[in-house]
């Protein structure tokens, strides 16, 4: 587990010159791809868009150009003690984390196989704009990945937040994978509203894709050791130990970040019987306190790969559904079935998760002041229901209900033709 690849410390005045070089060349990139990509308004009957006059493209250029303006300042704010129009910054450098790399590998393999199949799911030209256009909605659905999956990770650990409201703006704050996905497709549905797209047509080459980029994100998320699963029994094979401040960097050098699951497991109160993984409350005959054991090793108790365990099953999802793509009988079936399937594969990996901080049915109970409920549904507890397990029983309704509507039309259809002697 690498949590950090490399670290520059941006300590020198050549190095800060980059970095303004860096920032600089983002706006004038953001700028120019908002001027490349400009359109005129689409065609009422054909809902192609025409050709761009000058003022569309200053004006898409001057929007992106304005949105990397405010990327710019805050890596600068980020990275920088201080920096111009700034002022005081946090001074972080620039941390190359393997989960940024992983989950930015995951997004553009995902947008760009989208983007190859939506060019031959349409023909001729027109699979050509489509193409363009999922480009195009990449950027969208980026904006409104990260503000969904950050306000549920907000929602999940508003206690904490409600405390001292300044964490919101924290950019070492958490996300939520399935406030992405929601933030995602509320932005995939709007803009393929806006631009007369078929959005189940759409949903059957956006979803699979999905699969993929969290397949890698999942390893990003090891690394990280962030969405740790629960405690093993002592021997376990497939059970991992995740760093404290030791952790290394690509180079083998400290990278000085612990990870999360050791940050977590270094202030839990509870109690583990090595032997068996049994997390209890009160201390018990070959029990041990978890803060105490992992202060004394330097890393986690053994824990499930869950991590692990969901980027298979994403694979395996992903590859499964590209296969069906030709034997499709309507639109929204794959999208109806990546629904259904996703939802049970996180509902069991949920199973095997160990980090609380996810927010779960007791601290539900605990937050609204309920406590002798939540003492009935501890947190070992396998009817602790997680909001992901919620969430995911909705989708998987949501699957079904496609699948079931789109299905009888097609069935209807069918019943029909037969009907009809030849």
């Amino acid at each position: 587990m690498i949590p950090v690849l490399y670290k520059f410390a941006l300590q020198t005045d050549f190095s800060r010159d980059v970095l303004y070089l860096v920032a600089l060349g983002l706006v004038v990139y953001a700028a120019w791809a908002g001027w490349r990509g400009a359109h005129g308004p689409p065609n009422p009957k054909t809902g192609e868009f025409g050709p761009p006059t000058r003022n569309d493209q200053i004006t898409r250029a001057a929007i992106f150009g304005v949105i990397g303006v405010g990327l710019a300042f805050l890596g600068m704010y980020y990275a920088l003690p201080y920096a111009p129009l700034i002022g005081k910054g946090k001074g972080e450098g620039i941390p190359i984390h393997t989960y940024g790399v992983l989950v930015g590998g995951g997004f553009v393999s995902a947008v760009t196989l989208a983007a190859w199949l939506a060019a031959r799911e349409w023909p001729g030209e027109e699979g050509e704009r489509k193409r363009d256009e999922v480009f195009d909605l990449a950027f969208w659905v980026f904006i409104a990945a990260m503000i969904g999956s950050r306000v549920l990770f907000i929602i999940v650990n508003w206690k904490d937040y409600a405390a001292d409201p300044k964490k919101i703006f924290d950019l070492g704050g958490g996300l939520v994978f399935y406030g992405g996905l929601i933030g995602a497709s509320v932005g995939a549905f709007i803009y393929a509203r806006k631009h007369q797209i078929d959005f189940l047509r759409l949903a059957d080459i956006a979803m699979l894709t999905v699969s993929l980029g969290q397949a890698l994100g999942r390893l990003g998320c090891f690394s990280a050791g962030c969405c740790w699963g629960d405690v093993t029994k002592q021997g376990f094979k497939l059970g991992v130990h995740f760093p404290g401040n030791g952790a290394l960097n690509l180079f083998g050098g400290v990278a000085g970040t612990s990870s999360l699951a050791y940050s977590s497991q270094s202030t839990d109160s509870r109690w583990v019987v090595e032997a068996t993984g049994q997390v209890t409350h009160q201390a018990v005959p070959g029990a041990v306190r978890i803060s105490e054991w992992v202060a004394q090793h330097g890393h986690t108790l053994p824990v499930h790969p869950t991590q692990l365990y969901e980027s298979l099953g994403q694979t395996v999802l992903f590859v499964a559904l590209l296969s069906m793509r030709p034997f499709r009988r309507f639109h929204g079936q794959i999208f109806g079935m990546w629904l259904m399937c996703y939802a049970m594969l996180r509902t069991t990996v949920e199973l095997f998760r160990g980090d609380v901080e996810r927010g779960t049915l007791n601290g539900l109970l605990n937050y609204l002041g309920a406590y002798s409920l939540a003492q009935k549904v501890p947190l070992e507890a396998w009817f602790n229901v997680s909001v992901s397990q919620f969430i995911s029983l909705c989708l998987f309704s949501l699957g079904a209900t496609v699948l079931v509507r789109k299905g009888r039309v097609v069935w209807a259809a069918s019943a029909v033709e037969a009907a009809v002697p030849t």
